[in-house]
């Protein structure tokens, strides 16, 4: 029985065929989509709720491969908000859901959080973006480590490890004084504990792209082989953090599923051959987009003057893969953001407020920088879109699922007021989000967030 029609509507279903004019969209009961086509070839049954689209254009729910929910990030937050990030995980997926990102991939966090608001979410009994999660990156410490945030000397040792032990769960830096076996081992472990949805290793360190520093490998090719092999013997997918050369050739040679910052290269572009390989096997590479303007800021800027570098080497690498025809992932890397991080003065000062220009680590606003900076790249508006829909899910392995406007998919869909095909500006043109068929009340949304900050409803 179906429970919604969208009718009248310009679709483009981001399979790459050609926009339907005038089209129709049944979704059923089950929140999934029973057929779609031109008016005259879909039957609406009567009693179906109608949501007339005429004038704007239906596209599927966007997709962001990359965000972190919890935005606890300095000592004072992690505290405040110890054993409840739930909370935080929450209002996050609210926000994003707001403005149009129907599905989130969550590649850092506490996964116990993670996984109760995913299930929530997916139960009915919350409203938010769609989360899949990886938990720990692998290899790296808790948000309270040197590979984040050190605490120094003012928190006691076991505060400092409680923290810790919520995103670690035994794979934290240890594992990298490990056996192969061990290492497979603890990563097993972690898998069965925590009911992570993919995973994520760190196949370079976390502290070269801030400090423009040496870039160091964390784990061995061989180690690296073990932990791919684990988590695809529990069928999820995998990807590397990766962000010097070497370790993304090392990631291209395992056949990762998907290439985390696999545009970045500190200190160097990728070289041709490297970028003809991703490209040739069709490796997605989740890209942090910047736009012009952004890049121009963050060279003049001295809290980001020294990371430049290596962002001027990513949209070099971006544009690259791009002439390559490469599959880029729309990627935020974003955090909800408010105003007890982006002033703190001991967390990444100045670089983060939403006063910076077309800011690219911001929930609920940085994704349409994202496809603006794709545009300026030279991305064919089609591929723009599919990189935010049909791509990142056919990357994380559910692409029977979501992704794109398909019989039996999930009814996710944005209703654009302007269109996506003509203009990156277009996005943000949102009349309608509606997921699994239901249309969601955006202004009940992410309204006074604890910690994050609703960017779009800000005055000015």
């Amino acid at each position: 029985m179906a429970q919604l029609a969208i009718v009248n509507a310009t679709v483009i279903d981001a399979t790459g065929a050609q926009p339907i004019d005038g089209g129709t969209i049944l979704i059923g009961a089950d929140g999934t989509i029973e057929a779609v086509g031109p008016a005259a070839a879909v039957s609406i049954p009567e009693g179906v709720q109608t949501v007339d689209a005429r004038g704007g254009f239906a596209i599927p729910g966007l997709m962001d491969a990359n965000v972190h929910l919890v935005a606890a990030r300095t000592a004072d937050t992690l505290l405040d908000f110890q054993g409840r990030y739930d909370e935080l995980a929450r209002e996050a997926a609210e926000l994003t859901l707001k403005y149009g990102v129907t599905t989130v991939f969550d590649t850092w966090g506490p996964a116990a959080a993670a996984t109760r608001v995913r299930d929530e979410i997916n139960a009915g009994k919350t409203t938010g973006s769609r989360i899949y999660c990886s938990g720990n990156i692998i290899g790296l410490g808790g948000p309270l480590s040197d590979d984040f945030v050190a605490p120094g000397t003012f928190l006691q040792k076991d505060t400092i490890a409680s923290v810790n032990h919520e995103w670690e769960r035994g794979t934290g830096p240890g594992l990298t004084t490990m056996s192969v076996s061990q290492i497979a081992e603890a990563v097993a472990q972690y898998i069965e504990e925590t009911g992570v949805d993919f995973i994520k290793w760190a196949a370079t360190d976390h502290l070269a792209i801030a400090s423009g520093a040496a870039v160091f490998l964390m784990f061995s090719e061989a180690a690296q082989q073990a932990i791919h092999d684990t988590a695809h013997g529990y069928g999820l997918p995998t990807q590397a953090h990766t962000t010097s050369v070497d370790s993304l050739r090392i990631s291209v040679d395992l056949g990762v599923d998907l290439l985390q910052h696999g545009d970045m290269t500190v200190g160097q572009p990728a070289p041709a051959e490297l970028l003809d390989r991703i490209a040739g096997k069709r490796i997605p590479t989740a890209a942090l987009v910047c736009t012009d303007d952004y890049l121009k800021w963050s060279a003049s800027f001295p809290g980001t003057a020294i990371s430049h570098g290596a962002r001027e080497n990513s949209d070099i690498n971006q544009r690259g893969l791009i002439e390559r025809g490469a599959r880029l992932l729309l990627t935020t890397d974003g955090f909800a953001y408010g105003p007890r991080i982006t002033e703190h003065p001991g967390f990444r000062a100045g670089t983060l407020k939403p006063t910076v220009p077309d800011q690219c680590v911001q929930l609920g606003y940085s994704h349409f920088n994202w496809l603006k900076g794709a545009w300026e790249k030279g991305m064919e508006p089609m591929e723009v879109l599919r990189s935010a829909t049909a791509y990142p899910a056919e990357a994380y392995g559910v692409s029977e699922v979501v992704g794109t406007l398909e019989v039996g998919k999930k009814g996710d869909v944005l209703i654009l007021d302007a269109d996506p095909l003509t203009s990156a500006a277009a996005y943000k043109e949102i009349r309608h989000v509606i997921k699994e068929g239901a249309v969601v009340d955006r202004d009940k949304l992410a309204r006074d967030m604890q910690v994050g900050l609703d960017v779009m409803a800000e005055p000015g």
